[in-house]
């Protein structure tokens, strides 16, 4: 049964993992800086919430 023969398979799981391990860092490096990490002060709605039952 070629289906149970591990060499192919390995070698498909093992470039796919190369390919997602060294391209992932390079795509996700560009999402890294979208925030200022700084806190703001936020002086709008700063009211506390009160609910309608006890």
């Amino acid at each position: 049964m070629p289906q149970l023969d591990p060499a192919p398979w390995f070698f498909i799981l093992f470039t796919a993992w190369t390919v997602f391990i060294l391209f992932s860092p390079v795509k996700t490096s560009n999402y890294t800086h979208l925030n200022d990490p700084a806190p703001k002060s936020f002086k709008g709605l700063n009211k506390p919430w009160f609910w309608p039952w006890p």
